[in-house]
């Protein structure tokens, strides 16, 4: 049912929820994985577990839970996680390849389609990407923030037809399992709404940093991106086989029907809007009714510093995002031509850089 598969496999997963790496979870993983290369599917693997290796590594010492702490057991750890998924996939002859990405790699345009290249690059070779977040030299500054939001972004940078996030619960419940027997499974999820949000917990394993919450944002990401989301439980047995099957299991997300083009893939999950255009309902109207560009006199309200080429995000006056784009004017004489007709741009700033703000072609609707 599907090509191109993304799995991201969260240290909870990894672990069993033991302070150590499951020997024979991993090498059923990569058992799993190498049936669907032999029915001719690409997979792409988002791998936690760095840090939790180079804590093992080290015989588990006390530290302080600081960014230098963990950099430093990613640094022990992310060479011995590769070494380990290069052993268990090579029982099954297939090659890994390893990349390690931090969020300017994903802001950068070029840098951004330098890593689409690799990746797929190593596809084509029948080589099997591992990707993680380069936790070794990452900050809070330049961080994806963990590996569900970084898995998503892998499956709009590579195309994928599914992200499969694996995780320590079955998928996503009506409430609480942990504390309310009444709780039922959800098989399918087509809409993401503060309700639903609700609904989601935090890591409750300790070994990962990504709860039920952050799962929901990235399937939204990754949705948006043209594919199907699954949320299953790392440990139901062939739990990989059967997602790519189509098989119901866990709680799917299936994609918008209409996914991102290839630039406006980049504009959702690379760069974080560096400013903020507040509209007025008619503008909101224009863009999300009838597809239209954000002309200048639709703006109330300009916040945030950005340059001419950067993102910004456009809300309404509620603080509702409702899209992103790439802005044709810089904050400052955004700010001077907002609420003004277009005719009226280059008499105001003394040149023109065009009638719009944000064009269409350089937008998405959130």
């Amino acid at each position: 049912m599907y090509q191109r598969i993304v799995i991201k496999l969260g240290t909870s997963v990894l672990t069993g929820g033991t302070p150590r790496l499951d020997r024979p979870q991993m090498v059923d993983l990569a058992r799993q994985c190498h049936q669907l290369v032999k029915q001719g599917k690409e997979i792409i693997l988002c791998s936690s577990g760095a840090i939790a290796l180079g804590r093992e590594e080290l015989s588990f010492p006390e530290l302080p839970p600081t960014v230098n702490s963990k950099q430093m057991l990613a640094a022990v750890g992310q060479s011995r996680l590769m070494m380990r998924w290069d052993s268990y996939f090579h029982i099954y002859g297939l090659h890994v390849g390893q990349i390690l990405l931090t969020r300017s790699d994903l802001e950068n345009r070029r840098r951004f389609l330098n890593a689409r290249d690799t990746l797929l690059a190593l596809l084509e070779h029948g080589i099997i990407p591992i990707i993680n977040e380069n936790d070794a030299v990452a900050t809070e500054e330049i961080k994806v923030g963990d590996n569900d939001n970084l898995s998503a972004m892998v499956a709009i940078l590579g195309e994928a037809d599914l992200l499969l996030m694996l995780t320590d619960q079955p998928g996503l419940f009506t409430a609480d399992p942990r504390t309310d027997p009444e709780a039922q499974l959800i098989p399918e999820v087509r809409t993401i709404d503060e309700t639903l949000r609700r609904l989601a917990g935090g890591s409750i394993s300790g070994l990962g940093v990504g709860g039920m919450a952050t799962k929901l944002n990235a399937a939204d990401v990754a949705r948006r991106g043209g594919a199907d989301v699954i949320i299953a439980s790392g440990r139901a047995p062939d739990v990989i086989l059967r997602a790519a099957r189509g098989e119901p299991i866990g709680t799917r997300f299936p994609a918008l029907e209409q996914p991102l083009e290839s630039r406006k893939r980049w504009i959702f999950a690379g760069p974080r809007p560096s400013g903020q255009a507040v509209i007025d309902a008619g503008a909101a109207a224009a863009l999300c009714r009838h597809g239209r560009s954000l002309l200048p006199a639709g703006i109330v309200q300009v916040l945030g510093e950005f340059e001419r080429g950067d993102t910004i995000s456009i809300t309404d006056a509620n603080q509702e995002e409702l899209a992103r784009g790439i802005a044709r004017y810089g904050s400052a004489d955004l700010a001077r031509i907002a609420g003004r007709q277009s005719d009226a741009i280059a008499a105001e700033l003394g040149y023109d850089r065009g009638p719009v703000a944000v064009h269409r072609n350089d937008m998405i609707l959130l």
